[in-house]
C-alpha cells in the first residue's frame, strides 16, 4: 500500500529494501501503524488527501468533531510524519495541514506477524475508502462534465506472466503515475492550480492470482 506520492520527512525502511518509482520515503513501522490506525486519524487523513489541505477546524466541522480533538489528532499525526504544515496556505492565524506520504509494504510484514492485525485495519480502511471514492464517482457520473469523463478509466486486465514480468510492469506503470503527478504538481506550484483543476486520484494493484495449487484446495474444501 502506497498512499500518497509525496515522499514523508523520514524513512524507516531497511537499506536493503528497492525503493519503487515515486514510493513515498516514509515506510510505515509498527509504531507508525498503531499510532495511524485510529478511526478519526484515519478519517482525517482521508479528508486531507481528498482536499489537498485544511485546518482543524476544517476537519472538526467535516467529522463532527471539536477543534480540540482533531488539533490533537493533527498534532499525533504530525509526530509520526503523517501529516505536515502547509506552507502556501498558512496565514498566521490558523495553520493548514497536509497529507505526507507513507508506504505500507507487506514484504516488510512477514518477518513479524504479530503486526498484522494492526496491518489489515489499515488495508481494510483503504479497501473501503477506495470502495467509496469509486461508488460515488459512478453514482455522479452523468452529471460530470464530458471532458472529465472522456478522461477517466475503470478497467482491469488479467494475464499469465512470471513474477518478473508481473514486477517490470509494476515499475513501468509507477514511472508514468510519478511522471505526470511530478507535471502536473510542478506546474501548479509554478502557476497555481487552473480553473478547471481538480483533484484527481489514481488506482494501481498488481498482484498475482491464486495459484492452481491454491485453487485446488479451496475447491476440496468447498
Amino acid at each position: 500500500m502506497d498512499e500518497h506520492k509525496t515522499p514523508g520527512p523520514r524513512s524507516s525502511a531497511p537499506d536493503d529494501l528497492e525503493k519503487l518509482p515515486g514510493e513515498a520515503d516514509l515506510q510505515m513501522d509498527s509504531k507508525t501503524m498503531k499510532a495511524f490506525a485510529h478511526p478519526l486519524r484515519m478519517a482525517m487523513y482521508s479528508y486531507l488527501s481528498d482536499k489537498g489541505s485544511a485546518t482543524a477546524t476544517q476537519l472538526a466541522k467535516h467529522l463532527d468533531e471539536s477543534t480540540g480533538q482533531t488539533s490533537y489528532h493533527l498534532r499525533q499525526l504530525e509526530k509520526h510524519g503523517l501529516v505536515e504544515e502547509d506552507p502556501d496556505r498558512g496565514t498566521g492565524r490558523e495553520r493548514w495541514w497536509k497529507p505526507a506520504g507513507f508506504s505500507l509494504r507487506a514484504e516488510l510484514l512477514k518477518g513479524d506477524p504479530s503486526q498484522m492485525p494492526v496491518a489489515q485495519t489499515l488495508w481494510q480502511h483503504q479497501m473501503q475508502e477506495r470502495v467509496q471514492t469509486l461508488r460515488r464517482w459512478m453514482a455522479n457520473v452523468t452529471e460530470e462534465p464530458q471532458h472529465w469523463i472522456e478522461s477517466s478509466v475503470d478497467s482491469n486486465s488479467t494475464s499469465t506472466m512470471s513474477a518478473e514480468e508481473m514486477r517490470a510492469m509494476r515499475d513501468e506503470l509507477m514511472e508514468v503515475i510519478e511522471r505526470h503527478t511530478d507535471a502536473s504538481e510542478a506546474r501548479v506550484k509554478a502557476s497555481g492550480p487552473g480553473d478547471d483543476d481538480r483533484r484527481a486520484r489514481v488506482y494501481l494493484s498488481v498482484l498475482p492470482l491464486p495459484s492452481p495449487v491454491d485453487s485446488r484446495e479451496d475447491a476440496e474444501r468447498d
